[in-house]
């Protein structure tokens, strides 16, 4: 029997009786957010540091209202002169003094003024940016009396209830494994040893390694697991 024979013959054994495909990952949050403030003024208060946890609907920082309050303030004092201006033309409809017309203008006015109050009285809510869900804060990118700007990442909230394990995946392996397929997780650092299932397979390699990115979900009891953590997960193929 010739080398090459022997060595199909140990390929198929090893095939036919399986085997297991081992990868080393870290561990991510599927629910990470870049907070950011919806309008432009100095942080009158930054109520939270790194590595702080907080509740759902906690405030975590303040924006300066002066700016906001005088919007406001300006637009009640438009309301109010078009509101004596309506007032005062329409008295002089009834006695066919102004026309139908300049009184319909007024109040379309009176409405439109309306609004802008209502909207400059609502910005209030945005000065006070509070946390969305539960986390921990990972990153804080402004702090008190800094200025934000709408779009600029102020804070980043990391969800430890949705942890999962990234790792990467060969294309020559991918065909072996499937959507909810059990697999053994190990986090080291936690002396965690449990079991998991392959939750996503994101079908885009990368064009420098041509291997996929997978996520695991995991149980992890009472283990204090953060993102960022080193993890293997052994996959049965």
């Amino acid at each position: 029997m010739s080398i090459k024979t022997v060595a199909i013959l140990a390929l198929t054994t090893a095939l036919s009786f399986g085997g297991s495909l081992s990868l080393g990952g870290s561990v991510v949050s599927d629910n990470q957010k870049v907070l950011t403030s919806r309008n432009m003024g100095y942080v009158k208060q930054m109520l939270v540091s790194e590595g702080d946890f907080v509740k759902k609907g906690q405030l975590l920082y303040v924006i300066d209202s002066t700016e906001n309050n005088s919007a406001e303030q300006m637009n009640r004092n438009q309301l109010e002169n078009i509101q004596l201006n309506l007032a005062r033309h329409e008295r002089l409809y009834k006695k066919g003094m102004v026309s139908r017309y300049d009184v319909e203008n007024l109040r379309l006015a009176a409405k439109n003024q309306k609004e802008m109050l209502r909207i400059s009285t609502t910005q209030d809510n945005y000065l006070r940016v509070k946390a969305p869900n539960d986390g921990i804060v990972i990153a804080k990118k402004i702090n008190q009396g800094e200025l934000a700007s709408p779009g600029m990442p102020a804070l980043i909230l990391t969800d430890l209830s949705r942890l999962r394990i990234q790792v990467e995946i060969s294309e020559s392996n991918l065909r072996q494994i499937k959507l909810g397929q059990s697999v053994v997780v190990n986090i080291p650092s936690a002396k965690l040893k449990t079991t998991g299932t392959i939750s996503s397979i994101i079908p885009a390699s990368n064009p420098m390694t041509h291997k996929f990115t997978i996520k695991v979900k995991f149980d992890k009891g009472q283990a204090l697991i953060y993102p960022g953590m080193y993890a293997k997960v052994n996959i049965t193929i």
